[in-house]
């Protein structure tokens, strides 16, 4: 296994019996200290129909200060706009991640509305993280011939801070993972174990726009204008798919984040047994479209009941993340995770001085 590994700390959040909120499952939450030092979790709350709206919990901790449950405090997004709502009744606002825009001095969150499109990049602010307002749909623009406006894209989190594009100029920065025809799990695993990798279309990529000025309408937030590829399917266990996870929060070795990846785990001539596991990925404090360290093996994988049986199997998802500076850890950060779609658990990743030597900082214009 990898010289870095989550460790679980334990169950934190499951549906709430007689909630018909919260019937097909809690998951996918992210995580943020709001403006009174508490944590808050905004988890995926999903109705019959997978119908999702996007909750907020207070955290509770023990007395050793590791999370132990959660205190519901209502809902903070759920379906209303014209990108969120199907025409046959169903929608979402789902998967969110929340990020401190220190410049705005504001908190945003991206999430993924599930539009009459298809799932679409959302953004929403908040001053209190209990009352959000929406900025609509992030916009992309083309780049080269690589279409980002007429394609599903999802697990989207956003730089705490303003950093520098391709150009040196210092943006707005957000982490997404268009979904291409063809480049979702049921579409690459019949490809076999030594496909090609579309280095264009199944990587994840760092855009950019202007950072808005002090008294700007947010709600005429820039276009996504500037792109860079970040990276690409390399190891075995994300194979047939990586994707976003966590936002990027900095640490001592840079920018870390907390990924997903996706192979398969049936025999040969079995139907796909599709597993989400989760790797470590650091990019550069300074230039972060360059990866100092990639996990060669996942850093979690499902192993528990609640993780490998569920609404989907076989699935730990990490989307929210703590730095236990409350504690005067700063090198501990702990990771919250959707178990199998259907519950959330907290695991614990404890960064070393020394970053381990097999970690793999891939280039992802070599082709794989």
């Amino acid at each position: 296994m990898s010289g870095l590994k989550l460790h679980r700390l334990g169950q934190i959040m499951e549906p709430e019996p007689g909630n018909p909120m919260e019937v097909e499952g809690v998951l996918n939450p992210a995580a943020i200290r709001g403006p009174d030092g508490e944590l808050y979790l905004f988890p995926r709350l999903v109705a019959k129909g997978n119908y999702s709206r996007i909750g907020i919990a207070r955290v509770k901790f023990n007395k050793d200060g590791d999370p132990e449950g959660v205190e519901r405090l209502g809902i903070a997004l759920e379906p209303e706009a014209d990108y969120e709502l199907r025409p046959n009744g169903s929608g979402g606002c789902e998967d969110p991640r929340v990020t401190f825009i220190e410049p705005l001095q504001r908190y945003m969150m991206s999430y993924t509305a599930f539009s009459p499109n298809g799932p679409r990049t959302a953004l929403a602010i908040s001053t209190d993280l209990l009352h959000w307002d929406r900025l609509g749909l992030a916009r992309y623009a083309p780049f080269q011939d690589i279409d980002f406006v007429h394609v599903d894209n999802k697990d989207a989190s956003l730089f705490p801070i303003a950093i520098p594009n391709h150009a040196g100029k210092m943006q707005m920065a957000i982490l997404h993972r268009p979904l291409f025809p063809g480049t979702r799990p049921e579409e690459t695993v019949y490809e076999g174990n030594r496909r090609i990798v579309d280095l264009d279309h199944e990587s994840v990529w760092i855009s950019y726009c202007p950072m808005p000025l002090e008294g700007q309408d947010l709600k005429q937030l820039g276009l996504f204008n500037s792109h860079h590829r970040l990276a690409t399917p390399v190891s075995p266990w994300e194979r047939l798919k990586i994707g976003g996870g966590t936002p990027p929060i900095l640490t001592k070795h840079g920018w870390l984040i907390i990924y997903h990846g996706v192979c398969d785990l049936a025999a040969e001539n079995e139907a796909p047994q599709f597993c989400y596991s989760a790797g470590v990925m650091i990019l550069s404090k300074e230039f972060p479209c360059v990866i100092k360290y990639r996990s060669v093996n996942p850093v979690l994988t499902p192993e528990l009941l609640s993780e490998r049986s569920g609404v989907i199997d076989n699935v730990v998802f990490p989307t929210g993340i703590d730095r236990r500076d409350d504690l005067g850890l700063p090198d501990r950060f702990d990771v919250y995770y959707g178990m199998a779609d259907d519950r959330i658990g907290v695991a614990r990743l404890d960064l070393p001085d020394v970053l381990p030597l097999e970690g793999m900082a891939d280039s992802p214009d070599e082709k794989v």
